[in-house]
């Protein structure tokens, strides 16, 4: 039986261009839209290609895997794309490694349906953002996910940064510490930009502080565990009797900080994480922190995708996710009249 295109393409509602690339498999083609078309040659009673079934291929592209945030949202990601028929491929990228633009290049090279960025360079309010424009031009579906920028056109997916730090200044004030300090990473990063503001606000609505006095209290470093013990560091030595942390990895490094100056936590200093990656309820002292909602953020990162890829793009705006305050054993009454912690060594 001669397979007219036509019939195909009035039976499946798409245009013969469509049926063309999913007999071909031809990569673009949303996994709704290949169904309708196999369906379609079902109904007819044609037989279906044996190359439609390859899997398409979506690029993840994370920062380096040290923070545990990162593995298991790209593991929620990656299981959302394998649900649907399409298969993940994760670039990381590492210091010293491949740049964010050679992993788009290569990706694009190997002809990817589309891709999510975490925590790319649309977080940082110093990059070009031209980039992006380049991926529209090339008709490469993207989302963004934790970062915003108005001059980038695309679905973002960001957690409410200031919620966060709202919640747990007010989680410490009630404790009764007086002197907070924020360890936050370089101010340049928009998630940065918003937790110091959500910071700022915590303080003037809890503690009466103004803007002014909260800035002195915020320490910029490194997103790492020596960067979170040096922020905490300076921070201790401003007197601050709590410390709220930009990542796990930097509240494990103000704990460490702690305890090289002989001060216990909870005892003499609380410690306030972000993320609630995984194994961070066994750590000593289990660590009171903010729970980014992973799987919520993940799913509708993959879903915004998918309708990006299919031709029916969801609105060009930033999906914000509310956290979660967790506490743990790492928080505790703060020292009264505000004493400040002195060091034991």
């Amino acid at each position: 039986m001669t397979m007219r295109l036509a019939d195909i393409a009035a039976r499946a509602g798409v245009s013969k261009a469509t049926v063309s690339r999913v007999l071909n498999g031809a990569r673009g083609v949303a996994a709704g839209t290949r169904d309708s078309v196999l369906t379609a040659l079902d109904a007819l009673g044609y037989e279906q290609p044996p190359r439609q079934r390859r899997a398409e291929l979506v690029g993840l592209i994370t920062p380096e895997l040290d923070n545990p945030f990162f593995p298991a949202l790209a593991e929620v990601m990656g299981q959302a794309l394998t649900r649907q028929g399409y298969t993940p491929v994760l670039a990381t990228q590492t210091p010293g490694g491949s740049t964010e633009d050679e992993l788009t290049e290569m990706l694009v090279n190997h002809g990817v349906s589309g891709i999510v960025f975490v925590s790319g360079l649309h977080a940082d309010t110093t990059a070009d953002t031209a980039r992006y424009g380049r991926l529209h031009e090339q008709h490469v579906p993207f989302v963004l996910v934790n970062g915003f920028s108005p001059r980038i056109e695309a679905p973002f997916v960001s957690p409410d940064d200031r919620a966060a730090m709202r919640l747990a200044v007010a989680h410490l004030a009630e404790l009764g510490h007086e002197r907070i300090g924020l360890a936050v990473g370089p101010e340049r990063f928009v998630p940065v930009q918003r937790k110091i503001e959500g910071f700022r606000t915590g303080m003037q609505e809890h503690l009466g502080l103004s803007a002014q006095e909260s800035q002195e209290l915020v320490q910029h470093s490194l997103f790492s565990l020596e960067g979170g013990q040096a922020a905490a560091s300076a921070l201790i030595d401003l007197g601050c009797t709590a410390v709220m942390c930009a990542s796990d990895m930097m509240a494990l490094g103000a704990v460490r900080a702690a305890r090289g100056r002989g001060l216990t936590v909870p005892g003499d200093i609380s410690v306030v994480g972000f993320d609630d990656s995984p194994l961070i309820a066994f750590t000593d002292p289990p660590l009171t922190t903010i729970r980014q909602p992973v799987k919520a953020m993940g799913q509708v990162a993959v879903d915004a995708l998918l309708e990006e890829m299919s031709g029916t793009p969801p609105p060009r705006t930033e999906f914000v996710f509310m956290p979660e305050l967790v506490v743990r054993g790492s928080t505790a009454a703060g020292p009264r009249g505000g004493q400040r912690p002195a060091s034991r060594r």
